[in-house]
């Protein structure tokens, strides 16, 4: 795998996707009027009522907040563990505008939202919407309800929030002139569609590997990057481009994946990181870890009216032990010398940081601006692209070693297939192949064994016996010529399968430039080296007439009538297919 390859096709895909935003999406955040915040809020009972909360807002409604109040003006202590959320805005924030129409705030589960005008007489006019009324669109993970008409005598505007269950739905409430106008500009939305791209084809690479791979670690990472593709379109709200979906749906499935893809990354890197990098009791508890992640936090992420006021306290607190502990096993891992680890340490680090971010604005440790959420997509997309690296390297590494075990293999076959001191085909591989040489025109077979060769290695030794049964092998290779094959048999016996015209005319030369090649190549030898051979010819009709043992036999024969003649010859058959029984077995002659 070509890294800058990859990064190109990365960019490539991530820039159509994000360039490929249509023009109402990026419309958005286009030339839209400033949203209004809030200026108070509030937590009580649902006891309480719009009377009460409106009293202290002075005589005329709008006045000074009375000191003892339950409203607080400051940015201070949201909280979202009551059963009812109060939010106040305040006449003066629109004053020389046009009066706010509509409502949005952050996609999360609430059971119903009341809106209550407030006129300067002291009258109140309320609008109720339970959560199925609410509308989800793509200018952010925002939903939006109408609000109540309110006019030159509103002096504020309460909003009532049944069971939130984040606090960030009421920081990042706000009042709007225009439908479909939310903080979110159209960089930031298509943004969004940038990270989606980056996590696409790092899908389609598991695609890829697991046709290779077959790991189980391929799966689980599919199935993380799978998660932060969901996390990124149901946080981020660019599902609302493809499909109208509940906000109570949108509000469950973001921190659903999530956790998806928190418990998978724990078993991915169970099962990916190399087993001497990992303890077995590490290996276990990474495991186990994976698994609570994808049930305890998991339950809490469904944010159930039973667990309003605790839920989202309950998610935070029984996911973080799980991405520390994520940390310290990749971090450990690394130390330990894993090269893979190392990968997945960099992702993961920016994906921590930021959901401790988020985390903190999710509980009301501190209240930040919504667009903060773009780090936490960031940092989705980049670790599932550091992941997929690390996919690509072990990829990498498995067919760098299979490489290595089929060239062991090779040479092994090769080895099995080859006599070792001369490199010539062993008589096993001959035998198994001779019916197909058979097939393929070799009709000639010839049997080649040095005379006195006994002599050779009693008087100047093996070693020099090695040296000339090299090159009488090199004699009869023939220059690897396609219509001549060599075996050795053993010993100092050799065989030779010819094809062509002229098959003994070439076997012959050969066997008379064995003394030549020997005196040639072989040192310390002062004696000259010959040759004796038995040939068959083979009746070219015929592809099954003999076996190689038959043929063996008789022209081992002959060679023994070639070393009985005087040596250094050859002795000559030729087969003859009859149609009846022929009165000789062939045709023989003597060659010196």
């Amino acid at each position: 795998m070509h890294w800058g390859r990859l990064s190109i096709l990365l960019a490539i895909a991530s820039a159509i996707l994000a360039f490929a935003t249509p023009p109402a999406l990026a419309a958005a955040g286009q030339d839209r009027p400033a949203s209004i915040a809030p200026s108070c809020h509030a937590a009580t009972g649902l006891d309480v009522s719009f009377e009460e909360m409106a009293r202290p807002l002075g005589p005329g409604a709008g006045g000074p907040l009375d000191q003892s109040s339950s409203w607080r003006c400051d940015n201070q202590f949201w909280r979202a563990d009551y059963p009812a959320s109060w939010i106040l805005f305040d006449a003066a924030s629109w004053e020389g505008q046009s009066p706010p129409r509509f409502f949005f705030s952050r996609i999360a589960q609430f059971n119903a939202i009341t809106f209550a005008t407030v006129d300067a007489d002291g009258s109140i006019r309320t609008a109720r919407f339970a959560q199925s009324k609410a509308r989800a669109f793509a200018a952010g993970p925002v939903f939006q309800l109408p609000l109540p008409r309110v006019t030159s005598e509103t002096q504020a505007l309460m909003v009532r929030v049944e069971r939130a269950h984040i606090v960030p739905l009421l920081t990042e409430a706000r009042l709007t002139q225009e439908s479909d106008a939310a903080d979110w500009s159209e960089l930031e939305v298509a943004f969004l569609a940038f990270v989606v791209g980056m996590l696409v084809l790092p899908l389609i690479i598991d695609i890829t590997f697991y046709a290779v791979l077959r790991e189980r670690y391929v799966i689980f990472h599919a199935i993380i990057v799978t998660a932060m593709i969901g996390f990124v379109l149901f946080a981020g709200g660019l599902i609302s481009l493809i499909v109208a979906l509940p906000v109570g749906l949108l509000a469950v499935a973001a921190p659903l994946c999530w956790t998806t893809g928190c418990g998978f990354t724990a078993l991915f890197l169970a099962e990916f990181l190399e087993k001497k990098r990992q303890s077995l009791l590490m290996q276990q508890l990474t495991r186990a870890a994976g698994i609570w992640t994808l049930f305890v936090p998991a339950f809490f992420a469904l944010q159930l009216e039973a667990t309003q006021s605790f839920d989202i306290h309950a998610y935070y607190v029984t996911v973080v032990p799980v991405v520390a502990f994520i940390t310290f096993a990749t971090f450990r891992a690394t130390w330990r010398g894993s090269v893979l680890a190392r990968y997945i340490a960099i992702g993961w680090t920016a994906i921590t940081l930021a959901s401790v971010e988020r985390m903190m604005r999710g509980i009301g440790l501190y209240i930040g601006p919504s667009n903060l959420d773009q780090l936490l997509y960031l940092a989705a997309g980049v670790h599932v692209v550091m992941m997929s690296l690390a996919i690509a390297q072990r990829f990498v590494a498995i067919r760098s070693q299979r490489d290595v075990a089929l060239r062991e293999a090779r040479v092994l076959e090769t080895l099995s297939e080859r006599d070792p001191l001369t490199g010539l085909m062993n008589r096993r591989v001959m035998e198994e192949r001779f019916a197909a040489l058979r097939q393929q025109g070799f009709d000639t077979f010839a049997v080649i064994d040095l005379d006195h060769f006994k002599q050779i290695n009693d008087r100047f030794g093996h070693q020099v016996g090695d040296q000339a049964l090299i090159a009488c092998a090199n004699a009869i290779r023939g220059d690897e010529e396609r219509d001549l094959l060599a075996v050795r048999l053993g010993g100092e016996e050799f065989v030779m399968l010819l094809r062509g015209p002229d098959a003994y005319d070439r076997a012959e030369a050969l066997r008379q430039s064995i003394p030549m090649r020997i005196a040639h190549e072989v040192e310390g030898l002062n004696q000259p080296v010959t040759a004796s051979m038995g040939l068959i010819e083979l009746p070219r009709s015929s592809h099954h007439i003999l076996s190689f043992a038959e043929l063996y036999s008789r022209a081992d024969q002959l060679l023994y009538n070639a070393k009985s003649l005087g040596r250094n010859r050859t002795c000559f058959e030729r087969l003859t297919v009859f149609k009846k029984a022929p009165p000789k077995r062939g045709q023989t002659k003597t060659a010196a």
